[in-house]
């Protein structure tokens, strides 16, 4: 059943990375004749690859469940490949509405890197620890994924407005801040890259070091540019030379997993910057302006209003996963409604996030690139409490 999984997951992957293949077709070309048509066949195309990627999905979220015996939204593994399911999910219920074929160029990217950073994680088959043993786990995490991911949509959305609108001014800070987002998710990917890249290779380390009084070893999977601070090398694979970190992590980092954290972060920053100097290279234009042609002819107000009416029906559905049903099960399991742990407090910052959004699209009129410049924000707070809060801020949710 595992190599059932393990395949299957597979085989979602690749069918993904082909409907985002036949979607960037469908965009890609000069304005001809008989482009309308080309549209049309090739998004036909890409929409039953996703159809069937969803599908091996699904196959896959099934027999997880059969091996596990729970909801497999239990670990940061699981959770992160339930949201790829959730935002093409979300993807295909918006396509059908308003059949924006530019809308999948952009979103199977987003799920592709999504499920690749899934696959960073330990996939371990665990026991539920207690704590999780409830229906409300499906509840209350399968909504807030499934929110997650249709606000997801509702990002990319917003993104594809702002490049059809700045990616090409080569001044002013709407095009400056663009470029920052886009080089940020270089980043992200040069950190996915890292870890998949040196895992294959089967690269280890391992570190001791003291804390709290005791000592501890820390392994790394990638080469430890920064190790903990007064640490010891007990194994060090050779990377370029590299037989000890070249630096220490500081002082005052003192959990366990700081500075491995740290050296995740440098590689993908270092990695991003890499990409993004070989794409300035070879491009000779920023990857915004690189962007730009591709969907410049795209209705702006058709994608402006696919990004608010993406973001208007995650938000109920958000309201009620994370965060009253959330409030239900910590009263059941906890005996309060809110303690202010880490990710509760990150739940309502996004929940209050996006009600300002709605409130000021509908009451002071907010459209066009203040409106999208608001739902990029709303999905980075997601994504900084789905990374940040869930691996480095301790609480009672730091089994995710």
């Amino acid at each position: 059943m595992e190599r059932l999984m393990e395949n299957l997951l597979l085989f979602t992957f690749i069918l993904y990375l082909c409907a985002f293949i036949a979607f960037a077709i469908a965009i890609s070309g000069k304005k001809i004749k008989d482009q309308k048509k080309k549209e049309r066949r090739w998004g036909n195309i890409a929409i039953g690859v996703t159809i069937a990627g969803v599908a091996c999905h699904l196959a896959f979220t099934i027999t997880r469940i059969l091996v596990t015996g729970h909801f497999p939204t239990s670990n940061m593994f699981e959770f992160t490949t339930f949201l790829c399911f959730a935002i093409v999910l979300a993807f295909i219920v918006i396509f059908f509405i308003y059949r924006s074929v530019v809308l999948g160029a952009f979103a199977m990217p987003l799920a592709l890197i999504i499920l690749a950073y899934a696959a960073v994680f330990p996939r371990e088959v665990q026991p539920l620890i207690p704590a999780l043993q409830s229906y409300w786990l499906v509840i209350h995490v399968g909504l807030t994924a499934l929110a997650s991911g249709m606000f997801a949509v509702g990002f990319v959305a917003g993104l594809i407005y702002l490049i059809n609108q700045v990616g090409n001014q080569k001044q002013g800070r709407n095009g400056f801040f663009l470029e920052i987002i886009l080089l940020a998710t270089l980043m992200f990917v040069g950190f996915i890259f890292t870890n998949l890249i040196s895992s294959s290779m089967g690269y280890e380390a391992q570190i001791a070091h003291i804390v709290d009084g005791e000592q501890q070893v820390q392994s790394y999977e990638i080469p430890p540019l920064v190790g903990p601070a007064d640490g010891q090398v007990q194994k060090m694979t050779p990377f370029l030379g590299l037989d000890k970190p070249l630096m220490e992590a500081p002082a005052w980092m003192k959990g366990h997993e700081s500075a491995k954290l740290l050296n995740s972060t440098l590689w993908g920053i270092l990695v991003g910057l890499l990409l993004y100097g070989l794409i300035r290279l070879i491009a000779r234009k920023r990857i915004s302006s690189l962007l730009h042609p591709l969907i410049k002819d795209w209705n702006p107000e058709l994608i402006d209003e696919i990004s608010y009416r993406s973001t208007a029906i995650a938000f109920p559905i958000f309201t009620l996963g994370a965060l009253i049903f959330a409030m239900i099960w910590a009263h059941e399991a906890w005996g309060r409604f809110w303690g202010w742990d880490p990710k509760e407090v990150w739940a309502l910052i996004t929940w209050l996030f996006y009600s300002a959004y709605l409130h000021l699209r509908l009451s002071r009129g907010w459209h066009g690139i203040r409106s999208a410049w608001l739902v990029v924000g709303g999905f980075l707070v997601i994504m900084f409490n789905q990374i940040f809060i869930n691996l480095v801020v301790s609480g009672l949710h730091s089994y995710a």
